[in-house]
């Protein structure tokens, strides 16, 4: 793997969307080529004077795990308070294996500034790195990098077509410059991931 071509300023962060090893192969919601990225993401890493990490870290009664309502399957849809939500796999267990980082990416784990723990709500799931799914309560990232005095914001991670666009976009929202690299993240489906691109064209994200 080589580095994608971009310059990189003291005003830019990298935002590393949970790499863990439930969204890797043997995971619990694992996306095809999530350990793959790995390896790559920590070259980036090395070039930004400011990462983040975002790490899901769901109690078991979250209210996205298809397993806590009853006759449901994972992957189908309900309404909640705050609207659609997907159903999933139980996954990224606080202090589970699966919530752990992935041991491939423990380089760029070491040089994070912050680590935004998200979806410990059991009454709200988060995709974002910035809101949890309800779009009104903040993780305190999007405060963090504006104190940290960051413009623009890199993201990679797991995965491209939910966490990874859900983050993107709320960073649009929060005033910020939105780069994806395309080549650092991986998708759970192909419809879903030309959602995130459309999306990004309407918004003015840019795809590395």
């Amino acid at each position: 793997m080589t580095i994608p071509a971009f310059d990189v300023t003291d005003h830019d962060a990298l935002i590393v969307v949970d790499p863990q090893n439930d969204f890797c192969e043997g995971g619990a919601l694992a996306v095809q080529g999530g350990a793959g990225i790995m390896p790559l993401i920590n070259e980036i890493a090395a070039r930004f004077k400011t990462v983040i990490v975002s790490q899901d870290w769901h109690t078991p009664d979250q209210i996205s795990f298809a397993s806590n309502h009853e006759g449901a399957a994972p992957f189908t849809q309900i309404e909640v308070a705050y609207g659609p939500q997907m159903l999933w796999p139980d996954h990224c267990v606080q202090g589970s294996h699966g919530a752990d980082f992935h041991p491939d990416v423990a380089p760029a784990i070491q040089r994070a500034a912050a680590i935004i723990r998200k979806g410990a709500n059991p009454t709200v799931d988060s995709y974002s790195a910035f809101f949890e799914n309800d779009h009104k309560t903040p993780t305190g990232l999007a405060g963090l990098l504006r104190d940290l005095g960051v413009k623009r914001v890199f993201i990679c991670g797991l995965a491209y077509d939910y966490c990874v666009r859900f983050t993107a976009e709320d960073a649009v929202h929060e005033g910020f410059e939105a780069v994806v690299i395309e080549d650092a993240t991986r998708a759970i489906a192909e419809d879903t991931a030309q959602m995130a691109r459309d999306s990004f064209t309407a918004l003015g994200v840019t795809r590395l």
